[in-house]
């Protein structure tokens, strides 16, 4: 990579699975890459490990459903690399049930990180990133963003709500502010482990049988993340081969 082509960018949920995943392929590639999440010490290791390989990355305790806290890790950017390019919320949760088990502190819980957090992350990024004369959105929402099924109403309803306001972003960003939504299919993560209702949980644990790995929704983060600044890569579907939902 040429050094115009080395960009900063943060992520959220960098802790594991997906996040996780983008930070390595992205640090690989040659960016400079933030990371933010709630358990510190598995940010820690992630960091001295991309350090290891050759990569420059940094961290910070972030909560993405207050919305201080996401100020303050945009800021970790803006004041540690000088501006921040891309902004990956990714950060997410699916504790699913169906709707008659009235788990309403679940209810809450996904609309608050799904919703609310990815809000924040825009609210957050985007003064600094027309300041800076443009910027870039990677929302990470679900299959459920276009399909709903059963014990996933909530779930779906926030990665619908993900979808919506990605689309109104870039409507409203055209010409500065590139807004891509990648959808993953059934991935590896541990999503499924806050799964608390045990219809669910054993549904969830057949759907899984088909997964994707983490690191093939990193890749198509990183294609988005790579494209010149006049392309805006808008929506990407990932879906395993074999699973036909």
């Amino acid at each position: 990579m040429t050094r115009t082509d080395i960009k900063t960018v943060a992520v959220t949920g960098a802790s594991s699975g997906i996040g996780e995943a983008t930070a390595r392929r992205l640090a690989a590639d040659g960016h400079r890459v933030l990371l933010g999440a709630r358990r510190t010490g598995r940010l820690e290791r992630l960091v001295e490990e991309i350090g290891a390989a050759g990569g420059t990355a940094t961290f910070r305790e972030l909560d993405v459903t207050d919305a201080a806290s996401m100020r303050a890790f945009v800021d970790t950017a803006l004041s540690g690399y000088g501006r921040l390019d891309a902004l990956v919320n990714n950060a997410g949760v699916m504790p699913l049930s169906p709707l008659e088990a009235l788990r309403t502190d679940e209810w809450d819980r996904m609309i608050d990180v799904n919703v609310r957090g990815v809000l924040h992350g825009i609210a957050a990024a985007l003064p600094a990133m027309r300041a800076q004369g443009g910027g870039h959105f990677v929302n990470i929402a679900s299959v459920g963003a276009y399909e709903v099924s059963p014990t996933a109403a909530v779930y779906c309803a926030t990665k619908f709500a993900v979808r919506a306001i990605s689309e109104g972003l870039r409507q409203e960003s055209a010409g500065d502010i590139r807004v891509t939504l990648v959808s993953p299919g059934v991935t590896e993560s541990e999503l499924a482990e806050s799964i608390s209702d045990p219809e669910a949980r054993l549904a969830m644990k057949t759907y899984r049988a088909v997964a994707l790995p983490a690191s093939a929704i990193a890749d198509a983060i990183a294609y988005a993340v790579s494209q010149p600044a006049d392309v805006d890569v808008n929506e990407i579907v990932v879906r395993p081969a074999a699973s036909a939902q």
